[in-house]
């Protein structure tokens, strides 16, 4: 580190403005322009997140509202490990929203951009020893709180302009790239919900051939596939020849591995000889992807029981509780870790020749909806494989399902690929990101390897 740098605390350099405390009266689920920034915008980590928006619809501060670029930080976590309290993120380009600056979130201005850019600011304030520092510092027990004078009396060395600027350009241009694979991968899966909406909801080809039209970009082949026709059933009509089904019935549930021995520390190897097998998680599921492998220690004896608990390719993991619609299709990286302690395994019943049909199908709003209404427990909802079983479904013919899975299965493999790079990509920034920000790596070499990995 060269001697330009120097030793400053955020309060020298920049000042944190809380946020405005607007009245719950206007706070709307209708989709507004002007949005509320929230705890749930910050990502683990650090980083903006869309979250789901919480719409405002009443009277608007001037002062209160955030411009694109602007540096935040979250100052309340409602959760029990503090994942975001303290962590930066800034406000993205937006073209319909308008996010507020609300209360438990903070607004962090520098005072001289020729002292310090905000830009490399926010980097410093995803690092360990800052988060530490909040942490550390943090008040409350079940809910952690944090404030500016807390975040302001943070000390660590300033490099001089031109080298914060390189080392956040640098990872800038990570983290763009990393954006960019999270669009495209909300564009593709848009893609195929909207032909599973199209097909299995409202049976938009068999509405036009009962009408005697011809089914809007289809090739007759496909078309011929669909009936002509509808019949009763419960709870509505469906296309004749098809059937009222439950997830049950078209899959095969069981529940999670349950871990019996020690884990981890508690295990010695002067006792036991361990195996260490991933383990899915609840909280590894985001996106309908498994997010990270958790890796468990389990004992050599219970290898035998683990077989019926081991995922293959095709396979859901199901969340149990909680976030009761949180699903991740299993890819081949994930063949032979386990289904965990909190999560129920859905075995598609020819495996990966319907899963995405499956997946996309629990996907469905309509599916959230009766899995809330049915889960037990009034703090958290439960379910269990009892339960997902009755799930309703629509069970069109098998040619129809296979015809889905030639269109769709080729976008799933390009969102798992997306998925894996943008992974790869978090890793390297989350390896480059102290060690740029504290001057223990070179630019140069910071570069190379961003470079390298954005080929």
């Amino acid at each position: 580190m060269g001697s330009e740098w120097r030793e400053v605390t955020i309060e020298e350099v920049a000042t944190i403005k809380h946020g405005f405390a607007f009245k719950g009266e206007y706070f709307t689920d209708v989709p507004q322009p002007s949005v509320l920034l929230t705890p749930g915008n910050f990502a683990i980590g650090g980083g903006f997140q869309t979250g789901k928006p919480k719409y405002y619809c009443g009277p608007i501060p001037i002062d209160y509202v955030l411009a694109e670029g602007d540096l935040v930080v979250t100052m309340t976590d409602l959760s029990k490990a503090s994942d975001t309290l303290g962590y930066a993120a800034r406000v993205p380009k937006t073209t319909e929203t308008t996010y507020l600056h609300n209360q438990r979130t903070g607004l962090v201005q520098v005072k001289d951009s020729q002292v310090i850019r905000a830009e490399w600011l926010h980097y410093l304030m995803r690092t360990q020893p800052y988060r530490s520092w909040v942490i550390g510092s943090a008040s409350g027990t079940t809910v952690k709180h944090t404030s500016p004078s807390r975040i302001g009396a943070y000390t660590f060395k300033l490099p001089p302009i031109a080298e914060q600027l390189s080392a956040a350009q640098t990872l800038d241009a990570i983290e763009s790239r990393i954006d960019l694979l999270r669009q495209t991968n909300a564009t593709l899966e848009a893609i195929a919900q909207a032909l599973f909406k199209s097909w299995f909801v409202d049976f938009d080809p068999v509405h036009a051939k009962a009408e005697s039209r011809t089914p809007e970009a289809m090739d007759a082949a496909t078309a011929a596939l669909f009936p002509s026709m509808f019949e009763e059933s419960e709870p509505r009509l469906i296309p004749k020849g098809w059937e009222q089904s439950s997830l049950g019935e078209m899959c095969t549930l069981r529940g999670g591995f349950i871990q019996t021995g020690p884990f981890g520390s508690q295990l010695h190897a002067s006792d036991y000889e361990p195996i260490g097998i991933p383990v899915v998680m609840p909280q590894d599921l985001s996106g309908r992807r498994v997010l990270e492998d958790k890796i468990a220690r389990v004992l050599s004896s219970d290898a035998d029981r683990l077989s019926r608990h081991k995922l293959k390719n095709g396979d859901i993991v199901f969340s149990r509780r909680g976030d009761v619609g949180r699903h991740a299709i299993v890819s081949e990286r994930e063949i032979g870790w386990l289904c965990g302690t909190g999560c129920l395994l859905v075995r598609p019943g020819n495996s990966e020749s319907i899963s995405t049909f499956v997946s996309a199908a629990l996907a469905r709003p309509e599916a959230l909806e009766w899995l809330v209404r049915h889960a037990v427990g009034a703090t958290m909802p439960n379910l269990n494989t009892k339960i997902l079983s009755q799930l309703p479904m629509v069970a069109p013919p098998a040619e129809l399902i296979t015809e889905f899975e030639r269109i769709v299965s080729p976008l799933e493999r390009r969102v798992t690929a997306n998925h894996a790079q943008a992974d790869s990509l978090s890793g390297l920034r989350d390896t480059l990101l102290p060690r740029l920000i504290s001057g223990k790596l070179r630019l140069p070499e910071a570069t190379e390897a961003a470079e390298a990995a954005l080929a």
